[in-house]
């Protein structure tokens, strides 16, 4: 299955997407989210599909899509998990997977605008493979850990690279700002990607393209990934681990190259959809 999330922010309905075609499924009668991932809903929601089978409203063309899930109780970001980021950002290739958070305040749909920040002269693009995870997981073995995953998603993992580098601390401050986690367009279910080890992944700004990776060059693989941060976290049900990006950022450039108002960056994931996202300067409520 492919599920979808649309309409206004705050307003979402939840839908599936069935050959390319986008279907409500508000009559479900919940929202896809952690009690829903936790009581066996994909399932749940399948057999609530097939049985309305013809009969399920389309949704209307143009309505803005959210979030294919609603907010999760934590956004686990992988850093540097792929060697050719990892060179040309200047840091060494990790023996241990890297660990930072988004905020989940930073949710938004897959072509709401980003707004670089307040203060903000070094924001920058992270196209990025996303997974969901399905069940409580604590202490998992690497074995058994696809068990524990829900689904895969598109992401764009925005960076402010002065509050990530130069500001002191951890690298959260220039990872959990308003509108830095465009996630969707849809959220697949595992059956629906054949070989999660050999996706294309893509970038472009302003049609240019910048990044063009492919997920066979992580370091540390899903399997792993689910396994060690179970070992430091429980992972709930709904919460999304982001796999890491591939080169290509607008760090590793020379000189460095940072988005300004009015750019379009434009990404996709070969089975997970494209998106696209409008960058605005920040201004005052």
């Amino acid at each position: 299955m492919k599920l979808i999330r649309y309409g206004e922010p705050n307003q979402e309905k939840t839908g599936v997407l069935i050959d390319d075609v986008a279907y409500d499924t508000s009559a479900f009668g919940e929202d896809y989210n952690e009690r829903f991932f936790e009581n066996d809903g994909l399932n749940r929601l399948r057999e609530f599909v097939k049985k309305n089978e013809g009969n399920l409203e389309r949704i209307p063309e143009g309505s803005r899509l959210s979030s294919p899930f609603a907010r999760p109780s934590k956004i686990v970001c992988i850093g540097l998990n792929y060697a050719d980021h990892a060179r040309e950002t200047n840091a060494k290739v990790p023996t241990e997977p890297v660990l930072f958070f988004k905020s989940t305040t930073a949710l938004v749909g897959p072509n709401d605008d980003v707004v670089i920040p307040k203060n903000s002269v070094k924001t920058d693009w992270e196209v990025e493979l996303a997974f969901v995870i399905g069940k409580k997981a604590s202490y998992v073995s690497e074995e058994e850990a696809m068990d524990y995953v829900a689904g895969y998603c598109l992401h764009n993992d925005v960076s402010e690279r002065e509050f990530q580098l130069e500001r002191g601390g951890t690298w959260d401050k220039g990872k959990g700002c308003d509108t830095f986690a465009p996630m969707g367009p849809f959220l697949a279910t595992k059956d629906e990607i054949a070989d999660i080890d050999n996706l294309r992944l893509w970038l472009k700004v302003n049609g240019v393209m910048m990044q063009d990776g492919n997920t066979s060059n992580f370091i540390f693989k899903i399997p792993h990934l689910v396994s060690y941060l179970s070992q430091f976290m429980t992972l709930l049900p709904g919460d999304v681990v982001s796999t890491g990006t591939p080169a290509g950022v607008g760090l590793g450039f020379d000189p460095p190259v940072y988005l300004k108002p009015g750019d379009e960056m434009e990404l996709g994931i070969e089975g997970l959809g494209t998106s696209k996202q409008y960058v605005k300067a920040y201004a005052k409520n």
